[in-house]
């Protein structure tokens, strides 16, 4: 394979090197996207059946799994082909692609969400005007289409980039190592990373300050049941946020760090993360869990 590239194909060394962690990688991995799919999957339709799950805060929810599936799709197929292949390629308009289907769409979902928490515990007399129909479509709307355009942003200045490296890339897959075989401008390097930063300072402290007024609210609420079910609604959600931001800070402003650490915490935000959402959000949530039991039993019963 040559050594200097015109930025057409680049070379993923991966994980490893060794074929028979290769392997027991490639069957965790496989695991891990399978309940992706499943969980993620089975939430939106979950939701979609069942009318007591038609609230502002399940569609939400569903938006996020439907990203989450997008997210997830957009990088653990090509990295489990390539934990089998002899030849970790990935062409750069492959790399483009999945860098397009990763939506930025994700982090403003995650800012939707903390404000429809903010405002069921805070202000709960505003709430039916503050999420209605039209104004969460409008939210989601907004987000998905403020997510592509900046995906769309970040992959044309992708493609702006001059290769004139060595195409070989210690990692599994693209962004942020993508730009280090470029030799073109940094002023197109600090437009990609300072358009990541931007939405993701913006929503990240949309959900800190809104997460801030519901702490402040909670001793407040006389009602036992009522406040461990905002306490457990706001630490699910922050759980969520946190390990989301956290893995993606220490991929972004500590890209110095070693490779392999590197890769572990990419993986985790990009491969795992999904997985856990519909655990986060539905492990201990009630009426989740009955809305699937409800539904597993007339499917059985209805044959």
């Amino acid at each position: 394979m040559p050594e200097e590239t015109c930025g057409t194909e680049f070379i993923l060394l991966g994980f490893t090197n060794r074929a028979e962690v290769e392997i027991s990688l490639f069957g965790l991995f496989l695991l891990i996207y399978a309940t992706t799919l499943v969980g993620n999957a089975g939430l939106v339709v979950l939701v979609q059946l069942n009318a007591c799950l038609h609230t502002p805060i399940y569609y939400f929810l569903s938006n996020l799994s439907f990203l989450d599936l997008s997210c997830s799709s957009a990088v653990a197929p090509k990295m489990l082909v390539n934990l089998l292949a002899q030849w970790k390629t990935v062409s750069l308009i492959g790399c483009a692609t999945r860098m397009f289907l990763f939506a930025d769409a994700k982090w403003l979902i995650l800012a939707v969400m903390a404000y429809d928490h903010y405002v069921a515990l805070c202000h709960p007399l505003l709430y039916t005007i503050a999420t209605s129909c039209r104004v969460c479509t409008s939210m989601v709307a907004g987000a998905h289409l403020s997510g592509g355009l900046t995906s769309l942003a970040h992959t044309s200045f992708t493609f702006m980039l001059l290769f004139c490296g060595s195409n070989v890339i210690n990692h599994f897959f693209r962004d942020p190592p993508l730009l280090e075989p470029s030799c073109s401008n940094t002023r197109i390097e600090v437009l990609l990373f300072t358009l990541c930063g931007l939405i993701q300072t913006s929503t990240f402290l949309t959900t800190v300050v809104s997460h801030a007024c519901i702490v402040s609210t909670v001793p407040r609420i006389h009602v036992a049941d009522s406040r461990q079910k905002a306490c457990y609604t706001c630490t699910s959600h922050l759980a969520a946020v946190g390990l989301f931001y956290g893995s993606l800070l220490f991929t972004y402003l500590w890209p110095s760090s070693s490779y392999s650490r590197r890769k572990v915490i990419s993986a985790f935000y990009t491969v795992v993360f999904p997985m856990l959402n519909p655990l986060i959000y539905s492990l201990r949530n009630k009426l989740v869990k009955d809305a699937l039991r409800r539904t597993v039993e007339g499917r059985v019963f209805s044959q």
